[in-house]
């Protein structure tokens, strides 16, 4: 197990809403993030759109390349998002574009 917050995996999520509608956003714990966002106390877009259905998410090795991921993602349209990250090999060209180096 890391030893801190810094070397432990992060994860990018995508939620559907029960209208239909997408939420990107990023976390080091999956069902903790998916409870609060259920329970009202997570991102304000979420609040009352409920009930909420976690799509999919893929992991990405630490904050910061999980923080610009996140942004491009939220770029996309509702296609591409659930195109990228429904797809392994995808997901993986679409961070190896997004890597700083």
């Amino acid at each position: 197990m890391p030893a801190n917050n810094s070397e432990k995996a992060w994860f990018i999520y995508l939620i559907k809403t029960a209208q239909g509608s997408l939420y990107t956003g990023i976390t080091t714990d999956i069902s903790k993030r998916l409870s609060t966002h259920e329970s009202g106390k997570g991102a304000k877009y979420l609040r009352g759109k409920g009930p909420l259905e976690l799509v999919t998410h893929q992991t990405v090795v630490n904050r910061s390349l999980a923080t610009r991921l996140e942004y491009q993602i939220k770029r996309l349209s509702a296609q591409d998002k659930l195109k990228i990250m429904s797809n392994a090999q995808l997901f993986a060209a679409f961070v190896a574009k997004h890597q700083v180096e």
